[in-house]
């Protein structure tokens, strides 16, 4: 694993999953959030996060978690050797969403952006998940199985199989 992609629905786990990865692996993480938005939670323009992202790309080992612009979320895909999709049932991952909102009353939620209103996430989070299915559909899922011939391709679809993931990357 030197490049590797994270993705998934709001709320399912990506920011756990990453740190522990690149703890165990000794590859740098870039939380997707934390390049599109500025430190006020004001989003970066267009061209800065292109430049940014395709930086990152040309580098030799990186995790990016997240999903941003659908380009360049199709260019990682493009450049990585490695990919994780999250894909939790929808329920859980609105549980999740609001736990973190929750959570967010008393500690700054993991992988969260500085300065980043958490309501407004929360907001937008719950705004994506409603539009997930046009997304993260069976369509979606046959393109990243044709991709398992030349990459190496998780899904996890449980909470259980992501803990175990996680546990494993943390060794």
């Amino acid at each position: 694993m030197k490049k590797v992609v994270v993705f998934g629905k709001p709320g399912s786990g990506k920011s756990t999953l990453s740190k522990a990865l690149s703890r165990s692996i000794g590859v740098e993480l870039y939380q997707l959030d934390s390049i599109v938005y500025q430190a006020n939670g004001e989003p970066i323009d267009r061209e800065t996060f292109t430049q940014i992202h395709d930086d990152i790309l040309t580098s030799d080992h990186w995790i990016i978690d997240g999903l941003g612009p659908i380009g360049a979320f199709k260019k990682r895909i493009s450049n990585a050797d490695t990919l994780i999709y999250i894909d939790l049932p929808y329920p859980l991952s609105y549980w999740f969403v609001t736990k973190r909102l929750l959570k967010s009353l008393f500690i700054k939620p993991e992988g969260w952006p500085d300065g980043s209103s958490v309501i407004k996430g929360t907001i937008a989070s719950y705004k994506m998940l409603k539009l997930s299915p046009t997304f993260w559909n069976a369509e979606f899922e046959q393109e990243l199985n044709a991709l398992s011939s030349t990459k190496t391709v998780h899904i996890i679809r449980t909470i259980s199989d992501l803990k175990a993931f996680v546990h494993q990357c943390s060794r």
